[in-house]
C-alpha cells in the first residue's frame, strides 16, 4: 500500500498547521523546513502555487498519494452537486478517516494500520483497504480479538461528540457511519475550491 513515510513535523512546518498530527513542534519551530528557516526570502505563490499547495495540502492531511487523490477528485467531480464538497465527503467517508473520526485510533496513520491488520469490521465483515468507502448505515467496530486485546482498546478514546454524522456506542466498540458529512461540519482547513481549479485547467 504506498503511502507517505517522510517526516510528518517537516509536512508541518511547511503548511504552518498541524496536518500530519498534534502539532507540539509548530510553537518551538513554527519556521519553514530549510536551512535558513526564517532568514529565507520566501516568494509570493502565484495562483497556481496557492491551488497546488492547497491540494498537496489536503492529500498529507487524508493520507492520499497523487494517482488515489486525482480519482477521489474524478469521482467526486461525476457526482451531482458542488464538486469541491463531494470531494471532502469522500475523503471523509474513506475507512480510515471513519476510524480516526470515531476515535478508535489517535490518528489517521494509526487507523490506515489497524484496518491493514484486519482488526476492523464493516457490517459484521474484516474490510483491509483503508481506502474503502463507508456508506451511511454502515457499521463499524473491531473485530473480536482486537476487542479483546488491552493494547488496542487501550487507545480507543470515543467519539468527538461534533462530529455529528457518525455515531459511537463505547460499550460494544461499533460505531455507525451515519450519513456523509456536510462540508461546514469538516474541521480541516482546507479550501477545496482552489483544488476544483487546479483539476480544471
Amino acid at each position: 500500500m504506498a503511502r507517505y513515510t517522510g517526516p510528518k513535523t517537516k509536512i508541518s512546518r511547511r503548511f504552518g498547521e498541524p496536518i500530519t498530527g498534534n502539532g507540539k513542534w509548530l510553537t518551538k519551530n513554527s519556521n519553514p523546513p530549510g536551512q535558513h528557516g526564517a532568514n529565507k526570502k520566501r516568494k509570493t505563490l502565484s495562483e497556481y502555487g496557492l491551488q497546488l499547495k492547497e491540494k498537496q495540502k489536503a492529500k498529507y492531511t487524508y493520507g492520499l498519494l497523487e494517482k488515489q487523490f486525482r480519482k477521489t477528485f474524478e469521482e467526486a467531480a461525476r457526482l451531482k452537486g458542488v464538486t469541491g464538497e463531494n470531494l471532502i465527503k469522500l475523503l471523509e467517508a474513506r475507512l480510515d478517516n471513519t476510524i480516526f473520526r470515531m476515535g478508535i485510533a489517535p490518528s489517521r496513520q494509526a487507523a490506515r494500520q489497524m484496518v491493514s491488520h484486519k482488526h476492523i469490521t464493516v457490517n459484521g465483515e474484516v474490510v483491509n483497504i483503508p481506502s474503502y468507502n463507508c456508506k451511511p448505515g454502515d457499521v463499524i467496530g473491531l473485530k473480536a480479538k482486537a476487542a479483546a486485546n488491552t493494547a488496542i482498546t487501550s487507545i480507543v478514546r470515543g467519539k468527538n461528540p461534533k462530529f455529528g454524522w457518525i455515531d459511537w456506542n463505547e460499550n460494544e466498540l461499533k460505531g455507525t457511519f451515519i450519513a456523509y458529512p456536510e462540508r461546514e461540519s469538516v474541521p480541516e482547513n482546507i479550501k477545496e475550491q482552489l483544488i476544483v481549479e487546479l483539476y480544471s485547467k
